[in-house]
Order: C-alpha cells, then sequence, then structure tokens
C-alpha cells in the first residue's frame, strides 16, 4: 500500500511535503526557529508565495538531521478545488520515490481522496515488458494528530483504475478475447460478481449475427463475457453497462494505415471499463443492479473476413448492409445492447466504447463524448464525476441522422457521411436500443493518452470507472 495516516512521527522521512494556501504560508512548529526563519528567507529569495502550481524544495539541517521538505503551493484557498490538489502533487511528486511524510497545517487544504488517488496514481508504471522493471516507488504518509477515516472507496477505486489500466496496456497477442474473459473471471472471484462466458456457438445460437460477422476471421475466437452484480435483489431496475470489446481493429478489409493501428490495442478499452465498474461496484456493495455485458473478438482480414457490401443480421432482428467493415464496433455493440434488453431484462444501458475518431477530432482527448436519448441521464452523470479528474459534453443527436442511415437493401447501414461521424454511429445504435433509457460514452479521446499530459503518462488512463462508478452509487439514493 503506497498510502496511510499516522497519528505519530516514529520515523525519519525521505523528504517531508506541504501543502500552502497562497499569502497563508505556515510552516510546521516542531521546526526550530532558526530554521522557519531560513526558510522563510529561501520564500522571498525565490518570490514563493504559494500560488497555485508553486513549488519549493528547501533542505536544512535540524539538528544532526539533514530534512527536506517540498512546499507545494495550491493558490487561493477559497477557489481551491479537487482537480488543483490533484494535478499540483502530480506535478511536484510525479519523479519522486522514497517514503515521504505529507501534511497540511490547515485543514482547508487536507483530502485524504485525493491524497491515497495520487499515491497510486504516482505509481502506476506498466514495465510488464521491459527488462528492467520499476523498483523503487513512493510512499506517502499523511500526518494527522487527529482522528481520520481511511479513505477505503477511494484506494478501491485507485487499485481498480490500475487494474483497468493494466488491461488496456497490454499488447493484443496476449490480450485476446480468450485472455480478457479469464482477466474477467478474476474479478469475479477476487471482488464478488458472477459471471458466464459465452463460445460462439452459444452467441451463433442465439441470432448475435452481426457481432459473429466482425470476428470471424479472426485466429482467436469471439467471447461474451456477461457479468452480473444484484445489490438490489428486490428491484427490478438493472443498469447494463456494454463495453466494447474489439481486442484488436484492423479494420478489416477496409484496411486502416499502419499509424492508425498502432495503439489498437485499446479498441477494447470499454470492455476494460465495464470489467473495472463490476469489480468497484461489487467491493463496495453498491446497492443496485448491474451487469455488464462485453462481444469481444478481434476485427482480422482473412479468407472467411466480413466484406463491404455484405447485409448481415442481429440479434435484434434488423439486417444490416455493410459499408465499411472498420465501423465495427458498433456492430458488436448492436448485439450487446439487445442480448442486454432481451436476456439480462436492463432497465437502463450505458455503452463505454472507443466508437469514433471523429468524436477525438471534436473534443480532444479531454472531455469523453456523450450522446443520450435521455438528457436527465447525461446531468446525473456530470454531477456524478465532479469529485473526479473526469470530463463530460454533450453531442447532438438529430432525427435525419437516421435518414442517412437507410439503406436500399437492407433495414440499415452501418456507417453514414465522413462528416459528423460520431453522431451518426450513435444514431446506429439507437436503432437498437428499443427506447430503453440510454448513454453512449465514446472514450475514442479520453481512454489512453499518446504522449501523457498534466496528469497522465503514456498509455491508457483508466477513466470513466470512478465517474460511472459514483453515477451507480447515486442510484442508492
Amino acid at each position: 500500500m503506497y498510502f496511510q495516516i499516522i497519528s505519530e512521527i516514529q520515523k525519519p522521512y525521505d523528504k517531508t511535503v506541504s501543502l500552502l494556501a497562497e499569502h497563508e504560508i505556515s510552516i510546521c512548529p516542531y521546526i526550530s526557529t532558526q530554521n522557519q526563519e531560513l526558510i522563510h528567507k529561501i520564500f522571498q529569495k525565490k518570490k514563493f508565495t504559494a500560488k497555485e502550481g508553486e513549488i519549493c524544495e528547501v533542505s536544512f539541517l535540524e539538528g544532526e538531521l539533514l530534512c527536506t521538505t517540498i512546499f507545494i503551493g495550491l493558490g487561493k484557498k477559497e477557489t481551491l478545488q479537487k482537480d488543483i490538489l490533484r494535478e499540483s502533487l502530480y506535478s511536484a511528486l510525479k519523479e519522486e520515490t522514497g517514503h515521504f511524510l505529507l501534511s497540511a497545517e490547515d485543514p482547508a487544504l487536507i483530502d485524504v481522496d485525493v491524497f491515497a488517488e495520487i499515491a497510486e496514481h504516482i505509481n502506476y508504471d506498466f514495465d510488464k515488458y521491459k527488462s528492467k522493471k520499476k523498483d523503487k516507488f513512493l510512499s506517502l504518509d499523511f500526518y494527522c494528530p487527529h482522528p481520520v477515516d481511511f479513505p477505503k472507496e477511494s484506494a478501491s477505486l485507485s487499485e481498480i483504475s490500475s487494474l483497468v489500466r493494466n488491461l488496456i496496456n497490454e499488447p493484443a497477442a496476449y490480450m485476446t478475447p480468450e485472455r480478457l474473459s479469464m482477466e474477467a473471471q478474476i474479478c469475479s472471484e477476487k471482488y464478488g460478481f458472477d459471471i458466464e462466458i459465452l463460445d460462439e456457438h452459444k452467441a451463433e445460437s442465439l441470432g448475435m449475427k452481426a457481432f459473429l460477422a466482425v470476428g470471424r476471421a479472426a485466429a482467436n475466437r469471439p467471447k461474451v463475457i456477461v457479468m452480473r452484480y444484484r445489490g438490489n435483489p428486490n428491484s427490478k431496475e438493472i443498469t447494463a453497462l456494454i463495453g466494447k470489446g474489439v481486442c484488436y481493429d484492423t479494420g478489416g478489409l477496409s484496411l486502416k494505415p499502419t499509424s492508425s493501428m498502432l495503439n489498437m490495442k485499446d479498441d477494447m478499452s470499454g470492455a476494460a471499463t465495464v470489467i473495472g465498474i463490476l469489480s468497484a461496484v461489487a467491493e463496495n456493495k453498491i446497492k443496485h443492479n448491474v451487469v455488464g455485458v462485453i462481444a469481444a473478438c478481434e476485427n482480422a482480414i482473412g479468407p472467411n473476413a466480413y466484406r463491404p457490401g455484405d447485409v448481415i443480421g442481429s440479434l435484434n432482428g434488423k439486417t444490416i448492409e455493410v459499408t465499411n467493415t472498420d465501423a465495427e464496433g458498433r456492430l458488436t455493440l448492436a448485439d450487446a445492447l439487445t442480448y442486454s434488453i432481451r436476456i439480462e431484462k436492463a432497465t437502463e444501458l450505458i455503452d463505454i466504447a472507443t466508437l469514433t475518431g471523429a468524436m477525438y477530432m471534436a473534443l480532444g482527448s479531454e472531455a469523453c463524448g456523450v450522446i443520450t436519448n435521455t438528457p436527465s441521464l447525461y446531468q446525473d452523470l456530470v454531477k456524478a464525476s465532479e469529485a473526479w479528474r473526469e470530463e463530460f459534453w454533450q453531442m447532438p443527436l438529430f432525427k435525419h441522422q437516421k435518414k442517412s442511415l437507410k439503406s436500399s437493401v437492407a433495414d440499415i447501414k452501418n456507417s453514414g457521411p465522413r462528416t459528423a461521424g460520431a453522431s451518426f454511429a450513435a444514431a446506429f445504435l439507437e436503432e437498437f436500443v428499443e427506447n430503453i433509457p440510454w448513454l453512449h460514452l465514446d472514450v475514442a479521446g479520453t481512454c489512453f493518452s499518446e504522449e501523457g499530459d498534466s496528469y497522465y503518462k503514456k498509455g491508457a488512463t483508466g477513466q470513466l470507472v470512478r465517474s460511472v462508478y459514483s453515477y451507480l452509487k447515486n442510484k442508492e439514493l
């Protein structure tokens, strides 16, 4: 465990960390008067006033002990938010290792949930395939002389977020549909939810023709992963989480260029996120019924690959003209949505998918695009996300977009015009939600950080686990 709360200081630390509000600088009273005066002089020389983002590291002798303190400015206390605290701590400590003592003289600067999250977040590193592993970590002891409960929920969500990042960061040669189903099984045993794995023969007997068309050319065979958590057996309300589980996407015969394939291991980010959310819901015993459905496959090229111009069926009964084999995620989601409604009896649907590059182009990597047939659900999601560093933005869905998906040879086409691609993809999915309240979360831009940013290293981010978990938790109220 990288974070703990202590009420007594019983050992020396590699460094101490002190949180300060702008123009309200206070220094630990246990430091000698002489060193307090020295620190104030250093602040004056460096013009450190604890503005947001300011960092000042000071070393001094306290008796015979060499002490180093990192002072972190958080800006004005009245405007302090969780994200400021997160990013300030991350910026100051992301390269640090060792055993650190964290403190804040002002109670207004204390947020143990964020502290626990930061400790896990900084230490995360996907080095499984490196010959030289990370062998030094940062551990934080938060000193608080008064009783404070350990933030079990935040620590649990941080651990599960790291699990999700691991699933996404794995190369596709390892994270096959079979392996993904095994990882879901491991989580079911660890966190306490039920699981059922359907092979392609069972999926075929059910009529999941759209999903199976996508996966039929791959050497690694398709799997349907169904996870069930009954937190409120007396209620008929069931939220289904549907995760896009394309473990690798070549684009099929509508082949992607190499540059677009490089990170296509992340095309199962929705599936990994759903596994994470089910784990968090079960671990924290949320009193709500949740089902997770993942149609896992690979969109490969081979003699049996589905083709542009094919007409395929679906579990819903609608026939689909394939106009682009690289619009495959919506085909797998269509059958997973229908399965959630007709087999699992879901009363609410949330799909999570790396669905369109168009959403990434529209919103970049900072916000998850949301499309819904029930606007109040979007408002509830935004409210649930306020405690976390996760942003959402609602995108439109117009009636005329459905007209553009009409086919002359089938009930519907699987892709529309190049413009407004994210909305056309959602318009296709809406044909399969059967008027049930539905949230579509397009995580194409937020699931994976291409170069790293102010809070995430390069690689999977684990976003949405916390916000969707909180959304489901709020249904207890």
